[in-house]
């Protein structure tokens, strides 16, 4: 009963903390227990299959191989604001995709147009909408955004008037193509969701998406060339950027510690990999602190000494990475915003190797390392190491000055106003 309890108290909290589309992708990913499978299981909604993000009606509706009136005249508009709806799954309070996702909503705002948020959930019990607007007022990593928000109901489809209609997840991808409405299509696209899941059912109706007809909008050049190139998908794309706000270099001294961005529960995020690469380094060298963050790893079995800083709020970022001459991060699908944000505060930043990288970043601070243990031990050894270290801290700083989330604003409102104007 005691190991019950914990489960969906974790559970609940992850939903919470993640977003609903985190969660349960996590859960089909990883199939870490059967008791997260049977809890997932039981709060799931009607058109829920064990689970599944995508309503089951949705998913049987879509023949993405026929002719759809819907989406054969979309809209123009010549000229003027826009009246954009954007379908996505309840956000949660660390979600980063959600985060992002708000961040250009404000964006669209900022230059004219008028956004409209549709919550898509197969759950139950309706997300509260109060709530939602609560948790990003006080959240530091949201923008506030005007946007009217609503539970997305499939038979009154978007509100009419809307022009754009944004999917932002795989599973908004049907709702956005059944909906009734004569908006053009786009798809607000930050990773390659087929790869959150072993091959199956989810695997495949995520990958369906991209051959949907919507024009893509991605996150980095990779997805863009990536989704055109395999799909056929016309795609535009915006650059990464860091908020200097946030990230900036205020320890100038010599720095001991290192940081991993260590998320178990995220597979894509190379845990294992992580690890064993950071029980060489500290056989190499055990005077050297090593911090991780982005979960609670307490429950986990690591074969060395670290700081647990599990998850850490915006504010106090700056701060541990301050005392940190490299930080360890894996991404095995699209990059993480991480490494611009490590360079900001003068961290060189270890990562594998890769297309879905470097085709996002050619910075030359950032240590592209092939993906084996030891070979990232040593180049973090390498980094601590170096005699230029505190000097070099603050040109790579330097070097990300220029790349702000205002640029990469603009690229998004351009490409979709020329896709509206025709």
């Amino acid at each position: 009963m005691i190991k019950i309890l914990r489960t969906a108290k974790r559970s609940w909290r992850l939903v919470r903390d993640e977003g609903l589309a985190t969660f349960t992708g996590r859960v089909f990913a990883k199939l870490s227990t059967m008791l997260i499978r049977q809890s997932v299981a039981s709060t799931a909604g009607r058109g829920a299959v064990g689970g599944m993000l995508v309503d089951v009606e949705d998913a049987a509706s879509v023949d993405w191989t026929e002719y759809s009136p819907q989406l054969q005249s979309p809209v123009t508009v010549a000229e003027g604001p826009l009246e954009i709806a954007w379908i996505m799954s309840p956000p949660g309070r660390e979600s980063g995709g959600h985060q992002n996702l708000f961040r250009f909503i404000r964006f669209a705002e900022l230059a004219g147009h008028k956004c409209s948020i549709y919550f898509y959930s197969t759950q139950e019990l309706a997300p509260s909408i109060r709530d939602t607007r609560a948790m990003v007022a006080e959240s530091s990593a949201y923008a506030n955004v005007e946007a009217a928000m609503f539970n997305y109901d499939r038979k009154a489809g978007v509100k009419p008037g809307t022009q754009a209609l944004f999917a932002t997840g795989w599973e908004t991808a049907y709702p956005a193509y059944l909906d009734p409405s004569a908006a053009r299509r786009f798809y607000f696209v930050q990773d390659y969701e087929p790869s959150f899941y072993a091959l199956g059912s989810q695997a495949i109706l995520a990958e369906n998406t991209y051959k949907f007809g919507f024009h893509g909008i991605t996150a980095g050049g990779w997805l863009s060339h990536k989704l055109s190139s395999e799909y056929g998908m016309k795609c535009d794309s915006f650059d990464f950027a860091v908020d200097k706000t946030h990230y900036s270099v205020t320890n100038t001294g010599k720095r001991n510690e290192i940081f991993f961005y260590a998320r178990p529960v995220t597979a894509r995020r190379a845990f294992e990999l992580g690890i064993l690469a950071l029980a060489d380094f500290a056989k190499m060298r055990p005077d050297v602190t090593i911090n991780l963050a982005g979960w609670d790893v307490s429950n986990w079995d690591i074969p060395f000494k670290f700081n647990n800083l599990s998850s850490l709020d915006l504010s106090e970022l700056n701060e541990v990475y301050n005392r940190c001459a490299a930080g360890l991060v894996l991404s095995l699908t699209n990059m993480s915003l991480l490494p611009l944000e490590l360079m900001s505060s003068g961290v060189a930043p270890v990562v594998n190797d890769g297309p879905n990288n470097r085709m996002v970043s050619d910075n030359p601070f950032i240590e592209y390392v092939q993906p084996a243990p030891k070979a990232l031990a040593r180049r973090l050894a390498d980094v601590m190491d170096r005699p230029d270290a505190v000097e070099r801290s603050l040109t790579m700083s330097q070097s990300v000055s220029e790349v702000d989330w205002e640029t990469s604003g603009l690229q998004f409102t351009s490409a979709l106003e020329r896709a509206m104007r025709g």
